[in-house]
């Protein structure tokens, strides 16, 4: 039986060709840039290279553009923070589990740094207990934390609690660290606005959202139950189309008032609904925090 980490290198080979690789490389490597990179070997450009990495000089010798590849002088950390409480069992907008496309979401990243040498951790868990696995280099470390992550989301779990976890990383982590956050529709509280803002303070911090299932979609038939709360939405309230249209324009204005507290906070958060939108979702993740970077170093 295949590993997880196989899975995700799959179908990250099936939605990515290799001039997406090599965008993806280039925004992970970008994350650092400034840190201690060295130069590394030419390449093809790419649309979506920087232009200040293009070699003039080899471009000119070889009659098209060719761009410097960096390699980190030392190695990096990566924290992988994923909430594993029992909202992650549900389903996603995709109809798979959450957990499912979390898992995916963390062996790309975490694929991405173990092809550049970097170390990988994870920090996880609910409101129940938190775990923390210390970063290490390699695939075969890589994929326990994927196991890891598989294997402690149960919808008879206990709840999320995140704050729980960002408490344990403001105290505990040592270093300037990348810490990549992997958690459903996340709303922080001032509380934990202000967990996150203490943490992008001491390390680059991004979010990637998996967007939850619509408890009033059409074909709900059955009804809905909210695995956060255990309570069921009848079919005959599901079904009503004032309650559908109350409740969209309230995940609307959630979802606004969500962006701009991550905006505000100096995160760059993009979203997915699917394991099939993973890959193109941490390539957008990589790319908002590089044009981040570059409105503030502006």
């Amino acid at each position: 039986m295949a590993g997880l980490l196989q899975r995700v290198k799959a179908k990250m080979f099936i939605f990515a060709h290799r001039k997406n690789l090599n965008l993806l490389d280039g925004g992970y490597v970008s994350v650092f840039r400034g840190r201690s990179l060295d130069f590394d070997d030419l390449r093809s450009y790419v649309p979506g290279d920087e232009v200040r990495d293009i070699d003039w000089k080899a471009t000119a010798r070889h009659g098209s553009p060719l761009v410097k590849r960096y390699t980190a002088g030392r190695r990096h950390s990566v924290l992988l923070l994923v909430d594993t409480g029992r909202t992650m069992a549900a389903e996603a907008a995709s109809g798979e589990a959450k957990v499912e496309i979390a898992v995916g979401a963390a062996g790309v990243l975490g694929y991405l740094a173990c092809r550049h040498g970097d170390d990988v951790g994870l920090l996880h868990g609910s409101e129940g207990a938190t775990r923390f696995l210390p970063p290490r280099g390699g695939e075969h470390h890589l994929e326990r934390l994927l196991q890891e992550v598989n294997s402690a989301v149960s919808a008879q779990g206990p709840a999320s609690a995140l704050s729980r976890q960002l408490d344990y990383a403001l105290r505990f982590l040592k270093g300037r660290v990348l810490v990549v956050g992997v958690a459903d529709e996340f709303m922080p509280d001032p509380g934990t606005r202000e967990q996150l803002r203490r943490l992008v303070a001491r390390h680059e911090v991004l979010w990637l959202t998996i967007r939850d299932a619509d408890l009033v979609a059409e074909g709900t038939a059955s009804g809905s139950m909210d695995v956060g709360t255990g309570q069921n939405l009848p079919p005959a309230v599901a079904s009503d189309p004032k309650v559908r249209s109350a409740y969209a324009r309230a995940m609307r204005l959630r979802e606004e008032e969500r962006r701009d507290v991550f905006r505000s906070l100096g995160i760059a958060e993009e979203q997915t609904e699917s394991s099939s939108g993973v890959v193109q979702a941490v390539f957008a993740l990589l790319e908002k925090h590089k044009g981040g970077r570059s409105r503030r170093a502006g």
